[in-house]
């Protein structure tokens, strides 16, 4: 749960409630610096955010998910807002009559109010409450106070800044930061809370005047005092008293209007309708400055509560601020899995507040695909340290958009500047176990090509190409290494990783994760080997060492290639890769595992295999070399995944109308891709267990009657019982030479659920539900 811009989850909340209990004359403000010492909640200088921190705590009582201790009577100050009697304490003010010129005040102070036990304070509280239609107060969060006076006339006037508004629709969408960004970036925003020029002071231009000299010293008084630098002041004028005229000669911007909600004050009067919003930037690049978000880190990603199913668990830790953001994207992730490859509108039942609401949703600036799927990537975080090994294994593929170019925006050429396809390319790192188990998505990246740039330099430094991909995804598995120390951490990547840059990342670094990928041929590698000056060819050298086992390998059907059992013989050594031509890194020291295909039938075959891997992992044995052999193997499961994300989920059939919103919408569906392949799979690794800790009871109980035309009995079937009878659905006959059913009759057994599960609810809704067998 959200509040002052926290996230407070179960297990702080109890540890509050708990000190609360123990302690019942525990003071607000003494509980509030606890909190902020378990959260480590301080302002930039380096102090507790108290204040702040008070009023989350007054905000989690209010909606009931805490109760805290009685306010103290004792000490004002345990009520944020709240002055102190010495700071109430009223001050007779003489005040002369001022018509003159600017120039004829002379020099005009600007006075900042140093405690509020001052004498200055005193003077202030009583101008306000005085003069001032809104009074003294009380003022929100971190504040600065102002005194305006000359030493001809005393005082004109006083002004305050204080910690600026929550939340302001205007606001935000004319800076145009998100919802993080907004969150992180608040306290570089300062609000005009009260701005006077005494009605006894008749001097024209002395307001502009006062606004001007006022910013140009409260920017640095504010950092001084709170250790942040402000960028931008807002402020707001009721249109219906005011006409703003001393904002517009200060070049203030106006942007907009308040939603015009009424306010009680507390010297008694009352805002009413909205107001104008007026704006001024203390930095030329402000928007730069109050945009920028603080980077996503795995393990700082926290549920708001236990999760109560799947979608929960996947996307419970959603980093948006908003809850019922969070809360659609549950919704959606539910809909897409009990109809994968349906469009948005079945997906939704045709419903057309759900319809709506999805929409809106792929549209809401706050969401994006890298942080819909960072939520994912924690719970897969939770799998990984449950294993030993874990294969990262990333690729990319091509989401083709052709078909429907004209109706989406941002699209990017997929092929040569010759190739008419459009669409997006996609870069994925999925976690597998070395048995073949998907625990999730670590990391996917989504973009649309230059059409200007496909021309290849060899030149460019890595960061302008593409093959930056491979190193970004080799750095999500580094974070997810130091998060799973336990777990030995593989990046798995096929030909197109064979990339020096990587290699060499992964060699300079032994306590990251180890790295395993495919050479790709055309690289030419090549080996220092004595007494060849220029040394050897990778191939060349491997195919010269004895051979250490054979591996017999199931080649699974592809295109017009049919499945085969091949036959391989494996050779290792440890190699020293030297740098390709014309870079000036050093010699790589790796592993390599050379596998070629022998015994077969050249009339049947057209390519042998033959592989060349690199690793980092130590190979010095057969069982070793045999063993990486296999986790290669294992980079088929990201093949299986991106059938199912295109043919079952049906990505490429998406109409959003723009990239962005495609990327959004293809978040969920990776995960719903990863949880049918991960359903498949699991079937195989545990299949006695109950299947209830996949479906719920109306879904198991009407698939078993239709299937077998009797009741259901109390007990679930087990779950790769369920599974199979899934996939009957879908068109799995389940004859003794079908072996296991895959995933894309498993995702089209899964379309037919949803309905089946709804007519048995409503039968046993209305008396007519079916009896459990004896």
């Amino acid at each position: 749960m959200w509040a002052s811009g926290r996230h407070f989850d179960e297990a702080l909340i109890g540890r509050i409630q708990a000190a609360v209990d123990a302690d019942p004359g525990i003071s607000r403000r003494a509980l509030s610096r606890q909190v902020c010492e378990w959260m480590d909640w301080r302002s930039p200088n380096g102090k507790p955010q108290e204040m702040a921190c008070r009023t989350a705590l007054l905000d989690l009582e209010r909606k009931g998910v805490l109760q805290l201790p009685a306010a103290s009577k004792g000490h004002a100050f345990e009520t944020p807002g709240v002055r102190s009697r010495a700071d109430a304490a009223p001050v007779s003010l003489p005040l002369a009559r001022v018509e003159a010129g600017l120039a004829d005040l002379g020099s005009v102070e600007i006075v900042a109010v140093s405690s509020r036990y001052s004498q200055a304070s005193r003077v202030w509280n009583s101008l306000m409450d005085t003069h001032h239609y809104l009074g003294a107060g009380p003022l929100c969060g971190a504040q600065i106070r102002y005194l305006v006076r000359c030493e001809r006339y005393g005082w004109l006037g006083a002004l305050a800044f204080s910690s600026a508004t929550l939340r302001l629709k205007q606001r935000e969408q004319w800076i145009g930061w998100t919802e993080r960004a907004r969150r992180a970036n608040l306290g570089r925003v300062m609000l005009n809370s009260r701005f006077l020029i005494l009605p006894t002071v008749d001097v024209p231009n002395l307001a502009s005047h006062v606004l001007s000299r006022a910013l140009g010293q409260v920017a640095q008084d504010w950092e001084t005092r709170y250790g942040e630098s402000p960028v931008l002041v807002e402020t707001f004028v009721d249109a219906e008293q005011f006409r703003g005229s001393c904002y517009q000669a200060a070049n203030w911007i106006r942007i907009g209007k308040t939603a015009g909600g009424q306010q009680a004050h507390p010297n008694g009067k009352r805002s009413e309708g909205p107001k104008d919003i007026y704006a001024y930037p203390l930095a030329r690049d402000f928007r730069d400055v109050l945009c920028q978000e603080p980077e996503r880190r795995l393990g700082e990603m926290a549920r708001s509560s236990a999760p109560a199913d799947w979608a929960e668990e996947e996307f419970g830790a959603l980093d948006v601020g908003d809850e019922r953001l969070r809360d659609r994207v549950c919704i959606l992730a539910r809909d897409f899995l009990a109809k994968p490859g349906a469009n948005i509108p079945q997906a939704c039942d045709g419903s057309p507040a759900k319809v709506k609401a999805a929409y809106r949703f792929f549209q809401n600036p706050q969401v994006d695909m890298d942080t819909v799927l960072l939520s994912h990537a924690q719970a897969t975080v939770d799998r990984i340290r449950a294993h030993p090994v874990v294969l990262a294994v990333q690729d990319t593929t091509d989401l083709d958009y052709t078909h429907h170019a004209l109706a989406t925006l941002d699209l990017g050429p997929l092929g040569s500047i010759d190739d008419l396809t459009v669409g997006l390319k996609l870069h994925e790192t999925i976690a597998f176990t070395p048995q073949g188990l998907p625990l999730g998505l670590l990391d996917a990246k989504c973009w649309a090509r230059d059409g200007a740039s496909q021309e290849k330099d060899p030149n460019r430094p890595i960061e302008e190409k593409e093959s930056i991909r491979w190193l970004e995804s080799y750095r999500r598995v580094a974070e997810v290494q130091k998060l799973c120390p336990d777990t030995m951490m593989v990046s798995v990547g096929d030909r197109e990783s064979d990339i020096y840059e990587l290699l060499e990342e992964a060699c300079a670094k032994t306590a990251e994760p180890k790295l395993l990928v495919r050479a790709h041929r055309g690289r030419q590698r090549r080996v220092e080997t004595e007494p060849r000056v220029g040394g050897e060819l990778l191939w060349d050298y491997m195919a010269r060492r004895p051979v250490a086992a054979y591996q017999g390998l199931l080649i699974p059907h592809k295109g017009g290639r049919s499945e085969r059992n091949a036959t391989l013989a494996v050779r290792h050594a440890r190699v020293k890769l030297k740098p390709p031509q014309g870079h000036k890194g050093p010699a790589l020291w790796v592993w390599a595992i050379y596998a070629h295909e022998v015994d077969y039938d050249p009339a049947e075959v057209k390519q042998p295999v033959s592989w060349m891997l690199l690793t980092t992992v130590e190979t010095a044995t057969a069982e070793q070399a045999l063993e990486r052999l296999g986790w290669y193997a294992r980079r088929w499961g990201i093949e299986v995944f991106h059938r199912i994300l295109k043919s079952g989920c049906r990505i490429e059939d998406r109409q959003l109308g723009t990239a962005d919103r495609l990327e959004t919408c293809l978040a969920i569906d990776l995960v719903i891709a990863w949880r049918i392949q991960w359903l498949t799979v699991q079937g195989k690794e545990t299949p006695e267990v109950a299947c209830d800790v996949f479906l719920a009871e109306e879904e198991w109980k009407p698939l078993y009657a239709y299937l077998f035309q009797r009741p259901p009995p109390e007990k679930p079937p087990t779950l790769a019982d369920a599974i199979r009878m899934i996939a009957k659905l879908g068109g799995f006959l389940g004859r003794k030479g079908d072996g296991e059913p895959g995933p894309m009759v498993l995702w089209k057994g899964l379309m037919r659920l949803p309905d089946m599960a709804a007519g048995w609810t409503m039968a046993v809704q209305f008396g007519l539900g079916a009896r459990a067998s004896p």
